[in-house]
């Protein structure tokens, strides 16, 4: 099993980072989901599920995404999701915003990937931490750029 934990201090409000994992907004914090549409949108949002579209290269895997968890307070946001790729993965990711005032916001971005079945561990027991831990800190700082854009 490969996990991930990674903090960073992003001098945005806690909203402006919140709005970037809004439906119409995931793209620019994700830009290889291609698509991301809801199935079923529970009140209270856990629950919920949507199915996405991943692309890398030619590549293109569709997923169903499930909310997991749910958090949405003046001072904290927190969401976690769950999803299967490819069968043979099973990958949980948490986003949570810690408001420490109302210019700067912590950000820590959590998460686990399972393999399901031989292929999928094989392929993490393999798989290079430095490129994981690369992949992580891409998209922490995608985040935060797209934040001071907004704010």
């Amino acid at each position: 099993m490969l996990t991930w934990n990674k903090e960073i201090i992003i001098e945005a409000p806690i909203e402006t980072i919140w709005n970037l994992f809004e439906l119409d907004q995931i793209q620019r914090i994700m830009p290889n989901i291609v698509e991301h549409k809801p199935l079923e949108l529970k009140e209270g949002v856990v629950g919920s599920t949507y199915e996405q579209t991943y692309q890398e290269g030619k590549r293109t895997e569709k997923y169903i995404v499930t909310d997991t968890e749910y958090e949405n307070t003046d001072q904290m946001k927190h969401k976690k999701i769950e999803f299967t790729l490819a069968k043979a993965f099973k990958i949980q990711t948490s986003f949570t915003l810690v408001k420490l005032d109302n210019q700067s916001t912590k950000f820590i971005y959590a998460g686990q990937n399972e393999g399901l079945n031989l292929m999928g561990k094989t392929f993490i027991k393999l798989g290079s931490s430095k490129k994981n831990d690369r992949v992580v800190e891409d998209f922490v700082e995608v985040v935060r750029t797209e934040a001071l854009k907004d704010s």
